[in-house]
């Protein structure tokens, strides 16, 4: 029989105590509560990660194919790809599917309200999946009919509002020439990112209307935008890209293009990491507490134990035994609290945020249980190795004081 979990066992919660009943439940909730937060806050991370990105990812691509000159203004110098750049797109088996763009400043006028824009153009090619879902009323262009294509637009909710517009309304807009130009659009579609940059500068419409004001070959685009599969590879997969282009072309990430959105998550990686560590803390000061309360309110069971001739080891053993089994009720109660208020916001977004500062209106959360089991694991063993310390307390009382003590 194990003599110490046996002990161990009998001067657990379930026995009598004073003044260490009340700081033993206090430690468990702290730990309770430390692992919960740890589990939230990196729940809420990746959550945030996952949406902004996919935002970003869905308007723009995981990777913008321009042709390569000084031209630093939103509308791209033409270009007509060739052959082995487009064989070289098809064969990588990490890219979902990529299509021609091009992009044009221009200026809306409408109600007696003036508006500057950049106008994106697309093909039938294009992959409205992303924009369907963030589609707040209407529909998305309709290329069968390659004439009313050319006459329909989308514009997000923030210019619809400025401009007093809606679904099937009709304006001018003014495309930036020389001479200037213009055409009058109908408004099919209107959508909100929920990224403010974009909200606030793109509408959406036909590539060939591009091609016709700037004068364009049939086939000559301002871009190619490409997706790719696992995100987590952007960078290998945007150099394999970059190396299978032909020498007038050059690539650049979504990373690249909006450094200003990963930057400002990275920073969120290191608050998280900020907090994880506070938490630990807390959970170990508070068990060390609680620790030392249960061996000095044992004190005199440690001098008779020691007087019969149990071991210093043994004696550890007690306390530390007693300490984990704390620890483990701490644990899954942490895990009740932590994943259950993550399932809940997560189906019923009742935590909301404005969106105009997050990009979001409700907190995201993403559960990953690799996540949650290493946060397990980390606080057993920092608690165990860190709870040792205050368990040699006990090789230092001696029997006869000990026997004592009162």
């Amino acid at each position: 029989m194990n003599v110490e979990y046996f002990i161990s066992n009998r001067i657990s919660l379930k026995a009598e105590r004073t003044f260490s009943k009340l700081i033993v439940r206090i430690a468990i909730i702290g730990v309770m509560l430390s692992l919960s937060v740890m589990i939230l806050s990196l729940a809420i991370i990746r959550g945030f990660k996952t949406e902004i990105q996919d935002k970003v990812r869905g308007f723009v691509g995981d990777i913008q194919i321009f042709r390569y000159d000084l031209n630093g203004s939103f509308e791209k110098s033409p270009f007509i790809p060739n052959d082995t750049t487009i064989n070289n797109l098809k064969r990588n088996k990490q890219l979902v599917a990529f299509y021609p763009f091009a992009t044009k400043p221009a200026i809306i006028v409408a109600n007696g309200q003036v508006e500057g824009v950049n106008y994106k153009g697309v093909d039938k090619t294009y992959d409205w999946a992303y924009l369907k879902k963030h589609l707040i009323s209407g529909k998305v262009i309709d290329f069968t009919d390659s004439t009313k294509a050319a006459q329909q637009i989308l514009i997000p909710e923030y210019i619809a509002k400025r401009l007093m517009l809606k679904i099937g309304d009709s304006f001018v807009m003014h495309f930036v020439q020389n001479p200037p130009r213009k055409r009058k659009l109908t408004i099919v579609g209107i959508y909100s990112i929920g990224i403010e940059n974009l909200d606030k500068t793109f509408v959406i419409g036909d590539l060939s209307l591009i091609r016709r004001l700037n004068n364009w070959q049939p086939q000559e685009t301002g871009g190619i935008e490409v997706k790719i599969k696992d995100f987590n590879q952007l960078k290998t997969v945007a150099d394999e890209v970059y190396n299978g282009l032909e020498l007038k072309l050059r690539s650049r990430s979504v990373e690249e293009s909006t450094p200003e959105i990963f930057t400002w998550l990275l920073l969120l990686d290191v608050n998280t990491q900020v907090l994880i560590i506070l938490m630990l803390i807390v959970g170990v000061i508070n068990m060390v507490t609680a620790l030392l309360i249960m061996i000095l309110e044992r004190t005199n069971m440690i001098g008779m134990l020691k007087a019969m001739g149990m071991r210093n080891w043994s004696m550890m053993k007690i306390f530390l035994y007693n300490a984990m089994y704390l620890v483990g009720i701490g644990l899954v109660l942490g895990n009740l609290l932590g994943l259950g208020i993550c399932y809940f916001q997560q189906y019923t977004h009742l935590f909301k945020l404005q969106q105009s500062n997050y990009y979001l209106d409700y907190v995201p959360i993403e559960v990953h249980f690799s996540d949650v089991l290493l946060l397990n694991l980390a606080t057993i063993l920092i608690c165990t190795l860190v709870l040792i310390l205050p368990s040699m307390l006990v090789s230092r009382i001696s029997p006869l004081k000990a026997i004592r003590f009162k």
